[in-house]
């Protein structure tokens, strides 16, 4: 059952970009092991039909029998839809195709913005003793998405290190600042972190460039690199930080936690 009176709980961040192949995933799994690394207890929530957090996770198909459509749909309790990863202090809520329909049939709600929030507001959360709950979005400004912003505090923005960039960037800062004005006033952007870079490529440097004249400080010091580590770790079902916690990627990850919860302090 939901509680929204409840003051105290994880934080919780939607990491969006409505582009896809920019390192949502990738950066959600991730960022959330390295979290784990620094002692903080995490659950990541599926929110992309395509399941590849899931599947990143080693969260066979057949095991998902509650999934994130029944969190949304069906007010499944949290406990029926979490499971523990083989990583020690890390769950998932896992996704399949079916929330592919989401969409349409939250569409008929009169709180169909407000789904997920109540969903993560749940009491039975409390036996997680979670520190963070990181959403990994669908890549698009759907519903679903919209349903992330309204239940996260922060929005974390994964931003690839290539051509056109930018470009969709406004759009996302607008949705955010509609969604402030309608359903969640404290709101707010947790910061923006340059995916798949190549310090060794004019145009990685140029888009750094342009992202730290355009957004400031909201630019994480910490760039994650172009690394096969990173790329290979799904393929084992398992974080680049348990697959080979000495390459580049999972370095970076540890950095990008590490200044994460510095900035929060």
């Amino acid at each position: 059952m939901s509680d929204p009176t409840r003051p105290t709980g994880p934080k919780i961040i939607a990491v969006v970009n409505q582009k896809g192949g920019v390192g949502k995933t990738t950066t959600t799994i991730n960022l959330a092991a390295a979290l784990v690394g620094e002692s903080k207890r995490v659950l990541i929530v599926d929110l992309d039909p395509q399941g590849n957090a899931s599947t990143g996770l080693g969260i066979d198909p057949s095991q998902r029998t509650r999934t994130t459509y029944d969190l949304l749909l069906d007010e499944a309790p949290l406990s029926d839809v979490v499971h523990s990863t083989e990583t020690v202090g890390l769950w998932i809520a896992p996704a399949t195709t079916d929330l592919s329909s989401a969409d349409i049939e939250m569409v008929s709600n009169e709180k169909r913005s407000f789904l997920l929030h109540d969903a993560l507001r749940q009491t039975d959360i409390d036996a997680y003793n979670l520190d963070y709950i990181l959403i990994d979005c669908p890549p698009s400004l759907s519903l679903l998405t919209v349903n992330a912003m309204v239940a996260a505090h922060s929005v974390l923005v994964p931003l690839q290190s290539e051509f056109y960039a930018l470009e969709g960037l406004s759009q996302l800062m607008l949705t955010v600042r509609e969604l402030r004005q309608t359903a969640n006033p404290d709101l707010r952007i947790e910061g923006v972190v340059l995916t798949m870079y190549d310090g060794r490529n004019n145009l990685s440097q140029q888009v750094e460039n342009d992202a730290r004249e355009y957004l400031g400080e909201l630019v994480f010091n910490t760039v994650i690199p172009r690394n096969v580590r990173v790329s290979e770790a799904p393929s084992f079902a398992m974080p680049v930080q348990d697959y080979d916690p000495n390459s580049r990627g999972a370095i970076a990850y540890k950095e990008l936690a590490q200044e994460m919860l510095t900035r929060a302090a």
